[in-house]
C-alpha cells in the first residue's frame, strides 16, 4: 500500500512544525542541561531579532522567540520541500542521506548567515566542539528528517 500524497504546503506545515519542535525539545534539553530555562532559550531565539534586550525579557520575549522559531522552521520546509520535489528519483528513496544534506546546509547557514546578519548578540564559532557536534546531527536527523519525509510524500 503507498503512502497517500500530500499537498506541498501541508507537507510544508507537517515537517515545519515536526521538524521545529523536535529542533526545540532538543534545544531545550541542551539548555537545562546547562542550567537555563526553557524561557531562557526561547529569549536568546529572540535576541536573533530584539539583539541582548531580548535576554532580559519575560514571557511576551519567550512567545516572540517561539513564533520566530517555528517561522524559520516553516521557511526551512519550504526549501526542503522545493528541494527534494525537484530531486532524481533515486536520491529522493534516501531520505536519510538527503536529511544529512539538508540539515547540514541549514546548519551551516544558520551559523554563517542568518546569526550573523541578525541582531543575535554572541559570536556563533565553528569550530569543533561535542555541543557543535550535537547540534550538527540534531539539525540533520531531528529537523531536516521530518521535512525531507513530508517532502516526499508530495512526489507519490
Amino acid at each position: 500500500m503507498s503512502a497517500r500524497r500530500l499537498h506541498p504546503f501541508t507537507a510544508i506545515l507537517a515537517g515545519g512544525f515536526i521538524g521545529g519542535a523536535l529542533d526545540l525539545a532538543f534545544a531545550i534539553t541542551m539548555a537545562l542541561l546547562r542550567g537555563d530555562t526553557a524561557a531562557d532559550l526561547l529569549r536568546l531565539v529572540a535576541s536573533g531579532a530584539l539583539g541582548e534586550a531580548a535576554l532580559a525579557g519575560g514571557t511576551r520575549t519567550a512567545a516572540l522567540g517561539l513564533a520566530l522559531h517555528f517561522a524559520l522552521s516553516w521557511g526551512w520546509a519550504a526549501l526542503v520541500c522545493a528541494s527534494v520535489r525537484g530531486l532524481p528519483d533515486g536520491l529522493a528513496r534516501r531520505p536519510v542521506a538527503v536529511a544529512a544534506i539538508a540539515g547540514t546546509i541549514v546548519f551551516l547557514l544558520m551559523r554563517e548567515v542568518v546569526l550573523p546578519l541578525s541582531a543575535f548578540p554572541f559570536p556563533v564559532p565553528l569550530a569543533f566542539s561535542l555541543p557543535l557536534l550535537g547540534d550538527w546531527i540534531s539539525h540533520m536527523f531531528l529537523f531536516a528528517l521530518p521535512m525531507v519525509l513530508a517532502a516526499r510524500r508530495t512526489r507519490v
